[in-house]
């Protein structure tokens, strides 16, 4: 995904630039089915029967997810609870291009976490990162680069050189940062993923899916909230060369604020964004638009949908009491019980008030019970769908029945 850039940019870049292949116009709402990619060619239109759509999360009354016959497969997912709002072929195989960027991101910010790579540190640009094909940042051997300024080129300018310079520099090698890349794959349960390298370019052994993106972005937020800080910019200078976000939608909406894109002949127009809208953050992944409208036009169909129809609602409190569990067993004859968590679920919008309970006790009340011992099960539902299960606690300390408690319990039962 090249570029254009402004012409402040130094006179080496205007000679790598001149050096570089076609660029392209930089991605917005504007149609361009019949332009080339600036990578590998024109997108092809998506082919075979257009995805059913269903909401896993929805009821009876909810309204079917939109239909969207210009992508190939769609996934919109609850970033806090990981429900699935709407989907459709979510687990089609496809080519990710640039999407594959969002795991060599995810690599980078572990490695941060862990101590290995800071962000002010300076990092080394190898012949191989320098001479990528494809979207660029503009890096050669004799520049003087830091992580943070690899990760602005990697997420926004979808730089395939800041991809293999963080990739060398995490792991030593674009080959271990790739086994790196698929063991965390398989940690995460990506079922559909298989990565070749830490860039996205054109690979028959690289594929994805609009769940796995879903999934892999829910666990860059989740651990990583700190790209949004840059996923929401919608433009980075380099050396002089400022250069657009590949994201369209950061244009359009302004409760959008990530992740990223990706575009090949193969992929189509494919976009990552995540949203808040009201209390939910929502993540929606499009794969295989004809154009960038095309494919922002779905994303805001289905952000829509799931702010429209759905709605995260607390249905449990740590520490609320939730039961009173009565036994014999117990010498005060009763214990509370609550859950240990808060427990917030995505349901449909009119289904708020329908929200049940019911709790299977299994533990041996016989020896007493102590405060905080796990005491069964609770599960929540609506209209007989599972929302969330939790062990159900004991909220106070219950000595089991002495002898002379078990005698008044008979004599009590017998008057």
């Amino acid at each position: 995904m090249l570029k254009q850039f402004g012409l402040s940019g130094t006179a080496l870049a205007i000679s790598l630039a001149i050096a570089s292949p076609a660029l392209a116009t930089p991605p917005s709402t504007a149609s361009n089915s019949g332009g080339d990619t600036g990578k590998i060619g024109a997108t092809a239109a998506p082919t075979g029967p257009v995805p059913v759509p269903s909401s896993p999360a929805g009821d009876k009354s909810t309204p079917t997810p939109p239909s969207l016959p210009d992508m190939t497969a769609y996934v919109l997912m609850d970033a806090k609870t990981g429900a699935i709002l709407a989907q459709a072929a979510p687990h089609m195989q496809i080519p990710p291009a640039s999407l594959t960027k969002l795991m060599t991101a995810h690599l980078v910010y572990q490695a941060i976490q862990h101590g290995s790579l800071k962000l002010n540190q300076v990092v080394p640009v190898s012949v191989n990162a320098w001479h990528q094909e494809g979207s660029t940042m503009f890096i050669d051997p004799n520049s003087v680069v830091t992580v943070d300024q690899l990760l602005h080129g990697l997420i926004i300018d979808s730089g395939n050189d800041a991809a293999v310079a963080l990739a060398e520099q995490v792991a030593g090698s674009t080959d271990a940062f790739v086994q790196m890349m698929n063991a965390t794959a398989s940690k995460i349960g990506l079922t559909d993923t298989n990565y070749t390298n830490p860039t996205g370019l054109p690979d028959p052994n690289l594929h994805t899916s609009a769940m796995d993106v879903a999934l892999l972005s829910r666990t860059i937020l989740e651990d990583e909230p700190e790209i949004l800080q840059i996923s929401k910019l919608k433009s980075y200078t380099y050396d002089n060369i400022k250069q657009r976000s590949w994201n369209p939608v950061l244009f359009k909406d302004p409760t959008v604020d990530g992740l990223k894109t990706g575009l090949t002949r193969e992929s189509g127009h494919c976009i990552d964004a995540t949203a808040q809208r009201g209390n939910m953050r929502l993540i929606a992944v499009v794969t295989g638009g004809p154009t960038w409208a095309a494919s922002t036009a779905a994303i805001e169909s289905l952000l829509d949908y799931g702010q429209r129809y759905f709605l995260d609602a607390q249905i449990a409190t740590a520490g609320q009491q939730i039961d009173l569990l009565k036994s014999d067993a117990l010498n005060s004859g009763e214990v509370p019980v609550s859950v240990g968590r808060d427990i917030t679920v995505t349901i449909p919008m009119n289904a708020k008030n329908a929200v049940s309970h019911n709790i299977t006790y299994t533990a041996d009340l016989v020896p007493g019970v102590t405060k905080g011992e796990t005491l069964g099960t609770v599960t929540y539902s609506v209209d007989g769908k599972t929302l969330a299960t939790a062990p159900v606690i004991a909220m106070a300390d219950s000595p089991r029945a002495t002898f002379f408690t078990k005698i008044k319990t008979k004599l009590r039962k017998l008057l």
